[in-house]
């Protein structure tokens, strides 16, 4: 196994703006994400090796909470400890963020984002070609042998044909993984494992992240002269620990407690923030920033707005760090026992045919503004409706494709080039 000795990782000064560019080009998802990362730490700057992606990958896919994310924080972490995860995660988010918070107090004044949301809407024309390329990739890192490609093959069929929970497609893959590989270790040297680590380091971190989860939510709770705020932090508090399998899994649960249940905003409004969500940098889940803010705005104003956007935005992400932090450190033992690695292995197979799935959802919905379902025998599959191919977004990625594939172009004039064509789109559109 190929090893980086810390002698060649970079300084945190030196790693910072990498994060930076990260968080700032993270568009189109976690499938998209995922493959960015992958290009900037494991193909240009192999600060991280395939196996050490790739674990922590699996490792995160299990977690709730947004898995992109937390792979940047476990990428940091792994570099220069919790500073770096810190740095990493927090980077990742924020340009987002910012940019979600702009976009939102634009929305509540015009009620449309305008030039913006289409040069937004080129980048994702180009984020499709770079998930491909990651997808790519991963497949032939990932796929070595005829097992793994049927477990990636059942992970694609049971979400994309069958709707099965995420949580299950993991599962049944670490069992497969584990029982198979269980006869081969027998016959192996045993691997010495690293030492675990210490179990009162492990509770001093779980107890300092609960704490800076909770006290400002209660304090909030206390304080404040309306329940607003704190309701806020409790919802997206429960929405954060049962997000297993990423954003999509929570957003319908999500939006039907906010709509239908807690009155915080309309359908149109909700619509409108999954839009943006899909459109900017960052996790998709920072559409519960949006919708922090727009409940708050609607009780008192702009800079109530705001402090519902950042009480979001702090019980999302905050417990990111907790599970990676008191997590992430017994990975390494992990991936030393055969029989768990051997379950990893099998888990980062499904999740090459989830990728791919999350794939095939993105391209549909970008590519077609309408779908249509069929059913057989309790199965669904969702197939375009090819009347209502979107000529221009298409022909934004056909040109990524030629730019990504044939020229080889870098990532910054790929997503220049993209971001450009969709504005010009609009206008043409719009004439």
């Amino acid at each position: 196994m190929e090893k980086i000795t810390k002698t060649e990782w970079p300084s945190l000064a030196q790693s910072t703006p990498i994060w930076v560019k990260l968080g700032l080009l993270s568009f189109g998802g976690p499938t998209a994400q995922i493959a960015l990362m992958h290009r900037l730490i494991v193909e240009e700057r192999r600060w991280l090796n395939e196996s050490q992606f790739l674990n922590a990958l699996s490792f995160c896919m299990l977690l709730p909470g947004p898995e992109a994310m937390q792979l940047a924080i476990y990428a940091g972490w792994r570099i220069h400890g919790v500073l770096g995860g810190l740095v990493a995660g927090s980077l990742f988010v924020l340009p987002g963020a910012l940019i979600m918070l702009s976009l939102g107090l634009f929305y509540v004044s015009f009620g449309t984002v305008g030039l913006v949301g289409a040069a937004f809407l080129g980048l994702k024309a180009a984020i499709v070609v770079i998930v491909l390329q990651a997808l790519i990739r991963l497949s032939q890192k990932s796929l070595k042998t005829i097992g793994q490609w049927v477990v990636a093959a059942l992970g694609f069929s049971g979400i994309f044909i069958f709707a099965l929970p995420f949580p299950l497609i993991v599962g049944l893959s670490a069992l497969y993984g584990f029982i198979k590989t269980k006869s081969k270790a027998e016959t192996e040297v045993a691997r010495v494992p690293p030492p675990l680590p210490k179990t009162h380091d492990t509770i001093k971190t779980v107890i300092v992240w609960m704490c800076l989860w909770w006290g400002p939510l209660l304090a909030i709770d206390f304080i404040a002269d309306t329940p607003l705020l704190a309701e806020i932090g409790y919802f997206f508090s429960k929405l954060a620990v049962v997000t297993f399998g990423g954003a999509y899994a929570v957003l319908a649960y999500m939006a039907q407690d906010v709509v239908g249940q807690l009155n915080w905003l309309n359908l149109d409004e909700m619509m409108d923030g999954l839009g943006l969500a899909e459109t900017t940098p960052g996790p998709l889940i920072l559409v519960t920033e949006f919708v922090g803010f727009l409940a708050a705005f609607k009780t008192n104003g702009v800079i109530y707005g705001i402090a519902g956007a950042t009480v979001a935005l702090w019980v999302t992400f905050v417990p990111c760090f907790l599970w990676i932090f008191a997590g992430a450190t017994y990975l390494d033992w992990l991936t030393q026992q055969p029989r768990l690695s051997g379950a990893l292995a099998s888990i980062m197979a499904a999740v090459v045919g989830v990728i791919a799935n999350l794939f095939i959802w993105f391209a549909l919905h970008l590519f077609f503004t309408e779908t249509v379902t069929f059913d057989f025998w309790g199965a669904q599959i969702s197939l375009p409706n090819v009347a209502t191919l979107d000529l221009h977004v298409t022909g934004i990625a056909i040109v990524c494709g030629w730019l990504a594939f044939w020229r080889k172009a870098g990532l910054l004039w790929l997503l220049g080039t993209a971001g450009l064509a969709g504005i010009l789109s609009n206008m043409i559109a719009t004439t």
